[in-house]
């Protein structure tokens, strides 16, 4: 989806959201099976492992063991095979961390089959359903009015006959059908997905940034050719509208193909049986038609370089009302477009996110990549338009030094990471400090991924700063996305807590106690 959506990442997407910078995949594992493994890796990076009944397993890693099974505490003692010596959980370099966790049986925690608590049961999911729509929609038409207020009610209620329009309706399908063209071309790269459960893997073309540019230069020729993109901002209701609704129908479609897909083919979650929440939260892990994958075309694609269009139209329809573009609308649109143009240049690292990898494709995701980014990432540009804000060059040449910033560790984090992956003996990372794992992988716990767990949403959220500063302070409302998104960040955190503390074990515990903060240095 578009960085910093999931709701169960970003970035977001939210960008790249990953557990920890790692050499980290994230494969759907099974968690019962990989307790009782072992590799050659493994043993030469100095942890043991040892299976016990009933799928647990004790593991020892520099002088420390565990044992550890769903639902049950994790016993950390030191000492020797010969005796061992109870330590009292501390989450200090004293002494090993005493948890609480459902460590092994995945498929047997409280949570059900994929143990994932975080996710919304039943009514949530229908609340959110009608929610999420609503929230877009009021943000929509309370930043055209005067007070712009968050949290204030909407000046009016559109009705139907407002919302409602064939012709918007036909605008946005030719979008999707020019971002689909354009995802069929031959790309310059095709890569392969993670290793599904039948032990296959999928194949993705890497066209993404391209897609971007082709939709420039068509986009550029047209207004060229006397399209008036500067209309686009009074069409945004009933645009909206029409992505909403279209969003319902082929979550509908999703659900009824899902139905019919074998059983290797399903999400670990979204298949309780209830049909609202499998609905909301998507049934078949990877849905295609033929080599068309719809879950990775939405991810980036329709939304995200909708969203820097919604933006260009802001800037185009200002420069009709006042002469010129305001600074304060150059600088959210050069720093929204980076940001984009950088998601579809990485493109290739979506395929290792949970999105791809763990999550169903059902109406959560959906929504989010055609209809929540575009419309309301695209919120400080609307504000701009509607409430110009004076911005001289010194307060200017700081908010890019923050931007600057934010990009900064955003790109060297996730860069690290993945040329980590790729490569640990690349001279970029082979110095790094690391800590071996059970499962023969290394955590880095230097560079980046020695300052924060996540520099990567750190970086982020610097950015989503810097969007929102060109807007003044007088107004909440074009924060919303930066209060949006460190909620959605912090949530997502949680998740990728969750999932390494259930695949490494121990060696996460040293993780965390070597690396204490998650974000924000000394302070979360």
């Amino acid at each position: 989806m578009g960085r910093g959506w999931n709701l169960g990442s970003g970035s977001a997407k939210a960008g790249e959201p990953q557990a920890a910078g790692v050499g980290r995949d994230t494969e759907e594992q099974d968690l019962r099976m990989e307790a009782c493994e072992w590799s050659p890796e493994a043993e030469r990076s100095g942890v043991r492992r040892e299976a016990l009944s009933g799928g647990l397993y004790r593991e020892q890693q520099e002088g420390l063991w565990g044992s550890v099974e769903a639902g049950a505490r994790m016993e950390v003692r030191a000492g020797t095979e010969g005796g061992d010596r109870d330590m009292e959980g501390r989450g200090n370099a004293e002494g090993a961390l005493e948890t609480t966790g459902r460590l092994v049986r995945g498929s047997e925690g409280s949570c059900g089959a994929d143990a994932r608590c975080d996710r919304p049961r039943p009514p949530g999911a229908a609340a959110l359903m009608l929610l999420l729509p609503a929230t877009m929609f009021h943000l929509l038409l309370v930043v055209r009015s005067g007070p712009a207020r968050l949290l204030g009610p909407p000046p009016y209620l559109p009705g139907l006959q407002v919302l409602w329009s064939p012709r918007m309706l036909l605008l946005w399908l030719t979008w999707l059908g020019l971002q689909a063209a354009l995802y069929l071309l031959p790309a310059r790269k095709v890569a392969e997905g993670q290793e599904l459960k039948d032990k296959s893997r999928l194949l993705y073309p890497i066209n993404g940034f391209q897609a971007l540019m082709l939709t420039a230069l068509l986009v550029g020729l047209a207004v060229l050719a006397g399209l008036p993109l500067g209309a686009l901002p009074e069409m945004l209701l009933p645009l909206a509208f029409a992505a909403t609704f279209t969003t319902f129908i082929f979550s509908l479609f999703l659900y009824l193909k899902a139905l019919v897909a074998p059983a290797s083919a399903l999400a670990p979650g979204g298949n309780s049986g209830n049909p609202i929440y499998d609905f909301f939260l998507g049934r078949e892990l990877n849905p295609r038609v033929w080599s068309f994958d719809f879950k990775y075309f939405c991810e980036l694609r329709p939304g995200l370089i909708g969203w820097v269009l919604i933006n260009l139209a802001m800037l185009m329809q200002e420069a009709e009302l006042r002469g010129s573009p305001s600074l304060a609308m150059w600088l959210v649109n050069g720093f929204q477009l980076l940001y984009v143009g950088d998601a579809l240049w990485h493109e290739e690292a979506v395929l290792t996110t949970m999105d791809i990898t763990h999550d169903g494709f059902g109406f959560m995701l959906a929504f989010g990549d055609l209809a929540w980014v575009p419309f309301t990432y695209s919120l400080q540009a609307q504000f701009l338009l509607h409430h110009p804000q004076p911005l001289g060059l010194p307060v200017a040449s700081v908010i890019c030094l923050i931007n600057a910033v934010g990009y900064y560790i955003f790109r060297g984090a996730n860069s690290q990471k993945n040329t980590f992956r790729k490569n640990p003996s690349d001279p970029r990372v082979a110095d790094l400090e690391t800590i071996p794992t059970a499962t023969g992988r290394q955590l880095l716990v230097s560079g980046w991924w020695g300052m924060v767990r996540h520099p990567n949403y750190l970086g982020d959220l610097i950015m989503a700063l810097a969007w929102s500063l060109p807007c003044g302070v007088s107004h909440l409302l074009p924060y919303f996305y930066l209060l949006y998104f460190t909620a959605l960040l912090v949530h997502r955190e949680a998740r990728d807590e969750q999932q390494c503390l259930q695949k490494y074990g121990l060696a996460w515990h040293e993780y965390c106690r070597r690396v204490p903060y998650r974000i924000l240095p000394y302070i979360y």
